[in-house]
């Protein structure tokens, strides 16, 4: 699975087989993509590999920096563009390149970070480090959830804003996840942008900043637009990428507001979502 590169897909597969009729799909990882067990099925690469055998490309759009997202790229043997860090970075797997990189400013996360605590109380906190290799910062108290994706502790706040960053988690230890990120728009959304992206991961990422603006630069390289486009997600944060692109598929495991402005519904991500919503395409 090579994923998107420079070259826009063709109109058919080169053999007088009509082409797939999206030439871009759009798919998120986690809860999409990746089952349960972080792993891609047979079938889902399948359907991928014969869509984009089709003319289509595959693009990766995930809310993971590019040194979380990596490893999952290189199991696909995928070689082309992704989307990493909510939009922040527009990545070339195949030459383990940056060719944009949007970072935080770090001033106004400060200043964005003590409006949201003056009304919610102290949070825990983690952090996304800029760069190819950037580390994941971890602070007292903030829960992985049982991640096993590597992360630093982050013993020193001053360390938090020691260098550039792509995004701040934040956590509480009572508030869920959708009030978190409300009472966060609510006093800081004239600041930062604030998404909220997986199960007690709710973000703070430069203001404008979306998955649909990285796809979109993504797009440009490639000479697609949101015509084009076919999107798979599962989380709130995929909602301006299904704004953007022609037709957004959530997966049965998505969050309600994604469901709410989903153009259709598949199977969970554990049952090949994608998979059967790109083997009917391929068969019609």
């Amino acid at each position: 699975m090579s994923g998107a590169t420079d070259d826009a897909g063709p109109d058919s597969a080169g053999d007088g087989t009509p082409g797939f009729p999206y030439r871009l799909i759009a798919t998120d990882l986690d809860g999409t993509l990746l089952r349960s067990d972080d792993s891609v099925s047979e079938r889902t690469r399948a359907a991928l590999e014969a869509a984009c055998a089709r003319g289509a490309a595959h693009i990766v759009v995930t809310g993971r920096a590019v040194p979380w997202t990596r490893p999952v790229l290189e199991d696909l043997g995928y070689t082309g563009l992704a989307v990493c860090g909510q939009g922040a970075q527009l990545y070339h797997a195949g030459e383990d390149r940056l060719l944009t990189s949007v970072t935080l400013d770090r001033r106004l996360a400060q200043t964005a970070l003590a409006k949201i605590e003056a009304e919610t109380g102290p949070l825990a906190l983690a952090a996304s480090r800029d760069g190819l290799d950037g580390e994941v910062l971890v602070g007292p108290g903030y829960a992985e959830g049982g991640s096993e994706l590597p992360s630093l502790p982050l013993d020193d706040p001053a360390e938090l804003w020691a260098r550039p960053l792509n995004k701040l988690y934040l956590q509480h230890p009572r508030l869920p996840d959708d009030e978190l990120a409300r009472v966060a728009r609510e006093v800081a959304g004239d600041l930062v942008s604030v998404t909220l992206s997986g199960p007690r991961i709710v973000e703070l990422v430069p203001l404008g900043l979306s998955k649909a603006r990285g796809l979109s630069l993504a797009a440009r390289r490639l000479g697609l637009s949101s015509e084009d486009a076919l999107a798979f997600g599962d989380m709130p944060n995929d909602i301006p990428l299904f704004a953007w692109a022609r037709h957004g598929v959530a997966m049965a495991n998505a969050h309600p507001e994604l469901r709410a402005v989903a153009d259709e519904v598949t199977a969970s991500h554990d049952a090949d979502g994608i998979a059967v919503v790109l083997e009917k395409l391929l068969a019609g």
